[in-house]
């Protein structure tokens, strides 16, 4: 009895433990099942992409101090960044890769580049 393709149906030829006919239908298959998970890991890295070109935007410089809604009125979305530091003072420093912001007070945030070395 030949195996047929859990993705097609059609019988194939091939060793005992094959389950798909091609390529193309293991890709397929393979693609959705993954669908669910892909979709979100793509929604939130277009939102990290997104937050790290705004802040690369506003800090050419490397440094600057700006009001939050300058960040809002671009889109910027505070609930996704990739990583965080804390100093010694505890002052906290939010990073999307390597661009980073911290809040000041009063609605005021201080842009920085991170300047460590990669790890």
């Amino acid at each position: 009895m030949k195996p047929k393709c859990i993705e097609c149906g059609e019988e194939f030829f091939g060793r005992a433990d094959k389950k798909f006919c091609s390529s193309d239908c293991r890709i397929s298959f393979h693609n959705r099942q993954n669908k669910d998970k892909n979709n979100f890991m793509r929604n939130v890295n277009r939102i990290l992409r997104m937050n790290r070109q705004i802040l690369e935007e506003l800090n050419p410089d490397g440094k600057i101090n700006l009001h939050k809604d300058k960040l809002l009125t671009k889109g910027f979305n505070f609930n996704y960044f990739t990583s965080e530091y804390i100093t010694k003072s505890g002052k906290v420093y939010h990073y999307v890769y390597d661009q980073g912001y911290s809040h000041l007070g009063n609605d005021y945030y201080i842009l920085v580049i991170k300047q460590d070395y990669i790890e």
